[in-house]
């Protein structure tokens, strides 16, 4: 603990004073409002993107801003101070940075040099742009401190040297009113995350507060003087705001703060989450205990550290910090008793008032949505707004990526169409996502009158659970049946491979329209006949042969695939969502990796990846995918048409389908067209043989009964 050069007692602060910021005294102001009806925006994790902090307040009609910390207090010499670590993540979110410059900046191979060398303060923050008046706040705007802020510029704002109009930095030792909607409306303030193990290391702060490298933490001295402060200002006809980076929902010294404090709301940063939260700790714990519980947690952890460091502290404070210190204890000790315990006069303690009446918010990040209070002749009323999770994906979502449902395996329900004995896919599956494979139960016992015997082994494609053919007036004849079982399995094997062979085609197609690397045309592929298809694989479009329609049809006319099994498939698919920003480049003559980015030259900065399909060979790397960032880059890439690289002029397009099977040689323009109508001439056959596409028949693989498909994209 470092001697303070800036006074930290506030012991003999005076409660009032006409100098907004005088020494020793508390920095409280009161902001009128001249409405009866006024809303405030409340927002976290703006990350130095402030010119939009006027945006935000005309959409929502705001009178004011309170902002919970990450605001972007960072100048140009802040850079110097930031350590590589801290760098790395302030570029991983900083909403400046263009997505195509930060995913080549935080690629793997860069080192942290890399990024310091392209990394500018115009790239992480705008408050230069603020302190310099270029950006004029157009409402005032309160906020603490984050996580990641420079403590060298929030000293310069404790010392006087940065004022900006409009901007209010609350602290420990800074409190503001407002008087809006008919309440006084306290704003009482912590900024810096809470770490344990630093809250009695002052970093690079001069005084209560600490940060040091990039980032910024609570100390213990910090928290004191808050209660402090609160206490001086203590007005029962205000309503107590307390704002804080880190969440009073998580951390068990934050909720003692609070109730200390007797705060009315709290307002905290959220986790990066998507939607905010809006609880009490009624609505959340299952009863008074788990509040308990939460807050000695978070003594339990401080405990730790002071008796560690109790010695060290008592040795180099004064009688100010000593004030200071006794207060923050304080607050960790502040437990509430549990309600049945007796009291001082013999009474059972009650339930504490911020059990059920203090209520908190916890915000996701600016990018993502805010909150307004809505403040009205006394009521203070909450609307919460954020972008959210996108489910739109689920409309078009591939059967290998549906999740299944859970005991589906089990379910067998009958079918309009299908044989009474017959096992069907249920309807809630009826996009046709194939079944799970699973063991076949063992036969009952020929003897047991009216039971249904089911095979020992598996039972065939699309006809799990079905019944066995009864011989001699209902009496099941073994050897019989199970030779017509071997019979019927061996027929639904061989319609088995053909839906496989079907499959394997289709998700051929699906990965060249996704601009995913497409198995090479020259290879084999390796297929076990003799067991069912693996999970995760595309499901084959609907046939049209008589026999596939009065088989696992559903309602919505989708027929299910056959499969040797009665449950949903598990999904395995990990396929990544197509790029739709890929250049389609075919070149004469070989080119690397580093050759192609080359040859993209200004342009190669937002490329994200660079993807050769298997090929023959002899024709390696002479085609191959560029991925870029966002549509802009590619159209700087595609502007390099025309160009040479290697002694050839390298043909670009934007990636599409069509362009995605030819290059494997499935469309008829390929280097496998058949001669004949169908596609059937000995060349072809040979091609299609070549690329695993050939049914046992010596014909290739047709989709849905349809002519072999052509490179034309299918609608």
């Amino acid at each position: 603990m470092q001697s303070l050069s800036r006074p930290a007692s506030t012991s003999t602060r005076q409660a009032t004073s006409p100098n907004p910021k005088p020494q020793h005294q508390v920095n409280t102001q009161t902001k009128v409002f001249d409405t009866a009806h006024g809303r405030l925006l409340c927002i976290a994790d703006i990350r130095g993107r402030l010119s939009a902090l006027n945006d935000l307040a005309r959409e929502a009609n705001a009178s004011a801003i309170i902002h919970t910390g990450d605001f972007g207090f960072f100048e140009a010499s802040s850079l110097d101070r930031i350590n590589d670590r801290t760098l790395r993540h302030l570029t991983m979110y900083s909403p400046l940075i263009p997505a195509a410059q930060r995913n080549h900046l935080l690629a793997p191979e860069n080192p942290p040099s890399a990024i310091r060398s392209t990394v500018t303060i115009s790239l992480l923050s705008e408050f230069p742009l603020l302190l310099s008046g270029q950006i004029k706040l157009q409402v005032p705007v309160y906020t603490v401190w984050g996580a990641c802020e420079d403590v060298i510029v929030l000293e310069k704002f404790r010392a006087g040297q940065y004022d900006i109009e409009n901007l209010h930095v609350l602290d420990e030792a800074t409190t503001r009113c407002l008087d809006i909607g008919g309440v006084k409306l306290r704003l009482l303030g912590l900024g810096g995350a809470l770490v344990p193990h630093k809250m009695f290391d002052n970093g690079d702060g001069n005084a209560t507060i600490a940060g040091g490298q990039g980032t910024m933490w609570t100390t213990a001295l910090q928290i004191g003087e808050l209660v402090d402060t609160a206490q001086r200002v203590f007005d029962p006809t205000e309503t107590r705001l307390l704002v804080t980076h880190a969440s009073p929902g998580r951390e068990g010294i934050m909720t003692q703060l609070g109730l200390v404090l007797k705060a009315d709301l709290t307002l905290s940063a959220g986790l990066h989450f998507r939607y905010a939260s809006s609880y009490n700790e009624f609505s959340v714990q299952s009863d008074f205990e788990g509040l308990r519980h939460k807050i000695v947690v978070g003594k339990e952890a401080f405990d730790k550290v002071w008796e560690s460091v109790k010695s060290q502290v008592d040795a180099v404070i004064d009688e100010h910090q000593r004030v200071l210190l006794d207060k923050a204890l304080s607050v960790v000790e502040r437990i509430p008793p549990p309600p049945n315990q007796l009291g001082p006069t013999g009474q059972p303690h009650g339930e504490d008032p911020a059990w059920k009446n203090c209520w908190n918010w916890n915000l996701c990040d600016a990018a993502y949505g805010s909150l307004i209070l809505d403040i009205k002749d006394g009521r203070v009323s909450a609307e919460l707004k954020s972008q959210g999770f996108n489910y739109a994906y689920r409309r078009t979502v591939t059967p290998s990526t549906v999740a299944a449902t859970p005991g589906s395996a089990t379910s067998q329900l009958p079918i309009q169409g299908v044989n009474s004995g017959a096992a069907a896919t249920p309807k809630g599956t009826g996009t046709g996502a194939a079944a799970t494979p699973v063991a076949a139960e063992k036969p009952l016992p020929p003897h047991v009158t009216g039971s249904k015997s089911k095979p020992s082994t598996p039972p065939p494609p699309g006809g799990s659970g079905r019944e066995t053919p009864k011989l001699n007036g209902g009496a099941p004849n073994q050897s019989a049946q199970d030779k017509l079982e071997k019979e019927r399995a061996k027929r639904e094997r061989k319609k088995e491979r053909k839906q496989q062979e079907r499959a394997e085609r289709e998700a051929t197609t699906t990965a060249a329209k996704e601009g995913a690397p497409s198995p090479a045309p020259g290879a084999r592929q390796e297929v076990d006949l003799s067991s069912p298809p693996k999970s995760g694989k595309a499901t084959p479009d609907v046939p049209t042969q008589p026999a596939a329609a009065s088989e696992g049809r559903t309602d919505d006319g989708v027929t299910s695939p056959n499969t040797e099994s009665t449950g949903a498939r598990t999904p395995t698919s990990k396929r990544p969502a197509r790029n739709p920003w890929t250049i389609f480049m075919r070149m004469a003559n070989p080119a690397n990796e580093a050759e192609v980015r080359e040859f993209f030259g200004d342009a190669k900065e937002g490329i994200t990846r660079i993807n050769y399909p298997a090929n023959f060979a002899g024709r390696n790397q002479k085609m191959c995918y560029v991925e870029f960032g966002d549509e802009e880059a590619m159209k700087a890439g595609l502007a390099k048409n025309g160009q040479t690289l290697n002694d050839c002029t390298p043909e670009l397009k934007q990636a599409t389908d069509k362009e995605s099977r030819n290059a494997d040689g499935g469309g008829r323009g390929g280097p496998f067209a058949g001669r004949g109508r169908g596609g059937r001439g000995g060349f072809a056959a040979r091609g299609f043989a070549s690329a695993g596409l050939m049914t046992r028949g010596g014909g290739p693989v047709r989709t849905n009964g349809d002519a072999p498909s052509s490179g034309a994209p299918e609608s």
